[in-house]
């Protein structure tokens, strides 16, 4: 086994592992990066639809020490969030850290508090520390219907290009921005185009007062002004949403990721996206719904989101539950000391503004944690941090947070030296933690 126990490993060069080997490099912390695929990028590089554009803006997007082109629209497009990423990656010479084509496919803690880890070509190796950046947007989410579809039946992961829904009966399963994006590209190329809800969301534009909604000052404003605000702007403009033939929202404006979208409402006013209650049961080709109706189609896309997971990890070693990952300062547990989860929560806009002062915090955390005995994470359970309870993010909210952090993380160095002393002994790390190790497994 090679042994690299002076450094850290970092898993994926998507935008949250760039914005981390930047920083780590900047603070001269030592490190490798594995990436699966055989460039940067993440999901920018082919795990989105050719015709996406991100639904934030490109101010609430791009890293605040690198911004994007002048030249670049409000919503850049992936093809440009693509050359903007690896133009990061070249800027900050990321690329000669980064291992190409070398997947990780187990990663388990040792005795002596370092990381076993083991590469899908069967090599071993031995870290320091794991910092986990290896997305959300890859293992693919299936509802579950009786029966079965005989048609083509895709994830919104799987889908491409138009000509995959160009003269098809398209029906788009869920109602988040994938769905609606595809559903909209539906009502262009294809024959025709039903949506399926089991609940009601909340449909938003992606412009205000001329500009990316996610720019306008209402972002700023409490968050119950800030949900009066939309409420009424969005009766005002689009009226009440059961006139469309959707169900109302059952929750409130950003309880749930918000769906932007100005192309949806308007294709079913003219009649281009039908929308249909939840999913009873498949027939052959034909869908049946629970309202009792039903209807044939050539394809049907489950628009239907993705599992948290890390597949190299021990199984349960990172408690989730549905889109929750149940870590201290959404990075890191109680039981293990350099273990880092980054990028499992979702902030409502775009990730450049929070990963960035994120990244150098994690910095610190790191190098706090070289002087602790006991796994900084347990320190913060101890002195009281909260776990998460929702994986939505508010940026302005953890911007805030941050600032706050840097000052008071130092403080946890007293509190694990009287912890320490209370606890009389250190917590046992477990041994032989089982990975089911699976080379051929997807990641991208």
């Amino acid at each position: 086994m090679k042994d690299y126990s002076d450094k850290f490993v970092v898993v994926g060069a998507g935008p949250v592992g760039l914005a981390i080997a930047k920083s780590l490099k900047h603070n001269g912390i030592a490190y490798d990066q594995f990436e699966a695929d055989d460039d940067v990028g993440g999901n920018w590089y082919h795990g989105v639809y050719k015709t996406a554009h991100i639904i934030s803006s490109k101010h609430t997007t791009e890293y605040p020490d690198f911004p994007m082109p002048d030249d670049y629209p409000d919503f850049p497009s992936a093809q440009q969030m693509l050359t903007y990423l690896r133009a990061y990656a070249d800027h900050f010479n990321l690329r000669p850290q980064i291992q190409f084509n070398t997947k990780l496919v187990m990663a388990r803690p040792t005795q002596n508090e370092l990381w076993e880890i083991e590469l899908a070509n069967g090599e071993k190796r031995t870290y320091k520390g794991l910092i986990t950046c290896n997305g959300h947007h890859w293992d693919k989410r299936f509802p579950s219907y009786e029966g079965n579809f005989t048609g083509e039946y895709v994830h919104s992961k799987d889908y491409k290009d138009p000509s995959q829904l160009t003269d098809k009966r398209v029906l788009v399963i869920g109602g988040g921005n994938s769905a609606c994006d595809i559903a909209a590209e539906a009502a262009r190329v294809g024959k025709s185009c039903d949506l399926s809800l089991r609940r009601g969301y909340w449909f938003l534009p992606k412009t205000l007062f001329g500009q990316p909604i996610a720019d306008s000052p209402v972002t700023h404003i409490p968050l119950f002004l800030q949900r009066l605000f939309l409420r009424v702007m969005l009766r005002v403009v689009f009226g009440k949403y059961e006139t469309y033939g959707l169900p109302k929202p059952d929750h409130k404006i950003f309880e749930h990721h918000p769906t932007l979208n100005n192309e949806l409402l308007y294709y079913v006013k003219h009649g281009r996206i039908k929308p249909r209650n939840d999913i009873a049961r498949f027939d052959g080709n034909k869908v049946h719904f629970v309202d009792g109706t039903s209807c044939e189609y050539d394809i049907v896309v489950a628009a239907t989101g993705f599992y948290v997971s890390f597949p190299f990890l021990p199984k349960d070693l990172v408690p989730v539950t549905g889109g929750l990952a149940h870590l201290y300062a959404s990075s890191v547990l109680p039981d293990y000391k350099h273990l880092y989860i980054i990028g499992t929560a979702q902030p409502r806009y775009g990730f450049g503004p929070l990963i960035t002062p994120a990244a150098e915090l994690l910095c610190q955390m790191i190098k706090m944690q070289d002087e602790m005995e006991l796994p900084i994470g347990l320190v913060m359970k101890e002195s009281g941090v909260k776990l998460p309870k929702t994986h939505l993010v508010n940026p302005i909210e953890a911007l805030r947070n941050m600032k706050r952090a840097k000052w008071f993380l130092p403080l946890l160095v007293r509190k694990e030296k009287r912890l320490r002393k209370k606890l009389k002994e250190k917590p046992q790390i477990k041994q032989n933690l089982k990975v089911e190790v699976n080379p051929d497994l997807q990641v991208y």
